[in-house]
């Protein structure tokens, strides 16, 4: 049990401890609850205390970025103002510095235009002129084939070219030989052999020529490349350095018409001419073949040192030969001899054995001759006597 005086009339009074728990559950809850509300109050007005003093931070943090901003604000201003000065005065160098480049350009391309013009010009003067050029050269073509057809109802190919050259031989080619290849040992032939010597009598050039025309074509052959192989194989039989044909084959080939062709890449140094290219193919050629004469001449001294070689020690390796064949032929003919000469003192001592034989029964023949008389002879023979004895009284 517990004893409360009452606040307000000042009696006391029992309460047991349901009770008194009760109360002081109620005292401590008003309590709390004034403790609470007086938190709270004071936490208010701390929170607006704080509030406040944020807004007034606040204000000043603002105030001064407003005052910073401001002066940036102001310096900002005074650079655009700077730089804007500086940009319009580079502007107008700029300006100018483009309006030079462009007047510079303007002047650049108007020279462009008139060099242009000046290379278009002479460019088309160039064409026109290969142009004319060109068909000039179709017309003399043209004619010459023409020309050509007509002329070789009376001649052949052959003899046209054959003709060209001797008008042309004694002055421009005086040491030359130009003639009908007529050896056919191989199987075929050329129509003509050029060749030409220097006065060493080394060769300059030398050359193969086959002509073919337009009446040559056959069904196996008729063009130009079909010729090749046997052009070939003749200069390679004759020793010949080049192998040029002349065709009037192919008369509308472009490549063919345009002068000369050059087929090494199919022959060695092999060509494929027009007619009235024939005399210029050999110019050409011998030309080209003299500016070599230097790189031939000591090739040639030195073939000639080879071969004298070779033909020196050819000539003691058949000395040798000749030498120990005729000596041994000689040694035993040598023996022979020896043999035949015992054979002959043989036979001549046997032969003087006989004649001293025979001198021995001479001498005595001779001996016995001597003793042989008139008297001996008729000793017992009255006859052969009287004869003698009537020749003596003859006399």
């Amino acid at each position: 049990m517990h004893d409360l005086i009452c606040p307000h009339c000042s009696k006391a009074f029992k309460i047991d401890e349901s009770g008194y728990a009760d109360i002081m559950k109620q005292i401590r809850d008003r309590e709390f609850d004034a403790e609470l509300q007086k938190r709270l109050a004071l936490a208010e007005q701390d929170k607006r205390t704080a509030i406040e003093l944020v807004k007034a931070q606040l204000s000043q943090a603002l105030a001064r970025e407003a005052a910073q901003k401001d002066q940036l604000i102001e310096r900002l201003k005074a650079q655009i103002g700077s730089h804007d000065l500086s940009q319009k005065l580079a502007i107008n160098e700029a300006i100018q510095s483009m309006a030079s480049e462009r007047d510079r350009l303007a002047v650049k391309l108007e020279q462009s235009k008139v060099e242009k013009q000046l290379a278009e010009a002479a460019l088309k003067d160039k064409y026109e002129t290969q142009l004319k050029d060109r068909d000039e050269a179709i017309e003399r073509l043209r004619d010459m084939k023409a020309r050509l057809s007509s002329k070789m109802l009376g001649e052949t190919l052959e003899q046209h070219c054959e003709n060209e050259f001797n008008r042309l031989r004694a002055s421009a080619f005086p040491n030359a030989y130009f003639e009908k290849d007529n050896d056919a040992r191989g199987g075929s032939k050329g129509d003509y052999v050029f060749r030409e010597l220097d006065p060493d009598g080394l060769e300059i050039v030398s050359i193969m020529f086959e002509m073919k025309n337009e009446s040559d074509r056959s069904a196996s052959k008729n063009r130009n490349e079909d010729f090749f192989k046997e052009l070939d194989k003749d200069r390679q039989e004759k020793s010949c350095e080049y192998a040029v044909l002349v065709s009037m084959l192919e008369p509308e080939s472009d490549l063919y018409n345009s002068g000369i062709v050059d087929v090494s890449h199919r022959y060695q140094k092999m060509y494929v001419i027009r007619p009235q290219f024939f005399i210029p193919i050999i110019t050409l050629l011998r030309n080209a073949s003299q500016k070599s004469m230097t790189f031939k001449r000591e090739l040639a001294v030195m073939k000639a040192q080879n071969i004298d070689i070779t033909h020196f020690e050819a000539e003691l390796d058949s000395f040798k030969t000749g030498f120990a064949k005729n000596y041994d032929l000689a040694s035993r003919r040598f023996q022979t001899a020896i043999d035949e000469i015992d054979k002959s003192i043989d036979h001549l001592q046997k032969t003087k054995e006989a004649l001293l034989g025979t001198d021995r029964n001479l001498r005595l023949a001779n001996d016995k001759a001597q003793d042989v008389s008139i008297k001996k002879l008729t000793r017992g023979n009255p006859t052969m006597a009287a004869k003698f004895k009537a020749l003596r009284s003859e006399e």
